[in-house]
């Protein structure tokens, strides 16, 4: 038996893999991968596989990157880890100011993930209108087709069914206000004034329910888990508008669509708003620990500044403010800063999408891109369409890893040219044989 084959049945006699119905692998055997480098994965047996989904979103600069790796390697000789309950250390404060100052937002709570993320930030949100007396407010409100993870909390405010459905009775209720995604606009309606409808929609609904709402969740420009629908940011600019008339804070969910994927640093920007919360993760540590944070206005801060105890926010884990994963994320930042990286993502997103119009010779609609997230939808009466792209693709050495008919890339950034063309060719190829 080779090295290969024994790794494999290892696997699948240990471990439970995530978002995935285990049996499939009887016929679709897991890829055992032995190292990366750049945008490549290599596995056992020395193939490699383009990255095109930067590992579920996380790789900013691409596998084996040195200047993350020294930064962790440095702090490693110095604190691995110190609970911050009681204690701190260098680089959770710097960190925190550096995400204060990307922001405008501070005092930054830090967890391991996108959905504990979600959770901070909606108890923050509920408790604190119950700290100012105001224990009405306890509902949420989120997108239809949204996403925000997979505990608990998140879930409650999460609309995609397959996730939620199974465990509807043990979720907060919440309510889904129309996506402003442009694909759901009208024949001959641009995608602002469909994004402004759907804003009218929402200030209805507040103006109805305000009293009873602590929060508004929102994946700002890109909501991911829906096939990547885009949608204008005068969304978010009325979204703030209204939120702010009716005392309902406004949680900008950046998790995936922060660190530059948009084309700006943080979403939010390109609306030129302030959240009350941002929830970040992923591309945080440039895809090489696992850390998260949420970041909110002083006035909220201060509502939790009290001598009773119990007024207090009271949420840990035992791995908050990790030091190798905050120097992970410096390291992260500090490539941003000294490499210009997103004016030079400006140039390498338009390269791409210029290069994706050769798909347009496919039956495929709504050919798309948001700064360095990019999409197509594929007209197919293939019901498994999906996982026969993700196998046709792995056989010619590029990870995609579809949305239902949804084809997208979202590489590292440090993909180069040849990289760029192999992608494309590939999908290209991969579609045209699959649909």
């Amino acid at each position: 038996m080779s090295n290969n084959q024994t790794l494999l049945d290892r696997s699948l006699r240990s471990v439970w893999h995530p978002c995935t119905q285990m049996k499939q692998h009887e016929t679709y055997p897991l890829i055992p991968i032995r190292r990366g480098d750049g945008v490549w994965l290599y596995d056992v047996d020395g193939k490699k596989h383009l990255d095109a989904v930067s590992s579920w979103w996380v790789n900013l600069f691409g596998h084996n990157n040195p200047r993350i790796k020294d930064a962790i390697r440095q702090q490693l000789d110095t604190l691995e880890h110190v609970m911050l309950a009681g204690f701190t250390h260098e680089p959770v404060v710097a960190l925190s100011e550096k995400l204060a100052g990307l922001t405008g937002l501070g005092h930054a709570f830090y967890a391991s993930d996108g959905a504990s993320a979600t959770e901070i930030a909606l108890k923050m949100s509920f408790h604190y209108w119950r700290n100012i007396g105001k224990t009405g407010k306890t509902r949420f409100i989120s997108l239809q087709n949204s996403y925000h993870g997979e505990t608990m909390g998140s879930l409650g405010v999460t609309d995609v069914a397959i996730f939620k459905d199974t465990y509807a009775p043990l979720l907060i209720q919440s309510a889904q206000v129309p996506s402003p995604d442009s694909r759901l606009a009208e024949a001959g309606e641009s995608a602002e004034d469909f994004a402004l409808r759907c804003a009218s929609v929402l200030e209805q609904y507040l103006a109805e329910h305000h009293a009873e709402l602590a929060a508004f969740i929102i994946e700002p420009l890109v909501q991911c888990a829906a096939g990547m629908g885009m949608y204008h940011p005068v969304y978010l600019s009325r979204a703030r508008a209204i939120c702010s008339q009716y005392e309902v804070h406004l949680i900008a969910d950046e998790i995936a669509v922060g660190f530059g994927r948009t084309g700006t640093m943080f979403a939010c920007e390109q609306a030129n708003i302030k959240p009350d919360f941002i929830c970040l993760s992923k591309g945080i540590t440039g895809g090489y620990l696992p850390l998260s944070a949420v970041l909110t206005t002083d006035a909220i801060y201060q509502a939790f500044y009290h001598d009773a105890t119990v007024k207090g926010f009271l949420h840990s884990h035992s791995y908050t403010g990790n030091p190798l994963a905050c120097s992970a994320a410096l390291a992260t930042l500090a490539i941003f800063e000294t490499d210009d990286v997103v004016h030079k993502n400006k140039e390498t997103s338009a390269r791409i999408f210029e290069k994706m119009q050769v798909l347009t010779d496919l039956p495929v609609e709504h050919l798309r891109h948001q700064g360095m997230i990019f999409s197509f939808d594929v007209q197919t009466a293939n019901q498994q369409f999906s996982r026969q792209c993700y196998q046709a693709a792995i056989a010619q050495s590029l990870l995609l890893r579809p949305i239902g008919n949804t084809v997208y890339f979202m590489p590292p950034y440090t993909i180069t040219e040849p990289e760029i063309d192999f992608m494309v060719k590939v999908s290209h190829d991969v579609v045209k044989a699959v649909r």
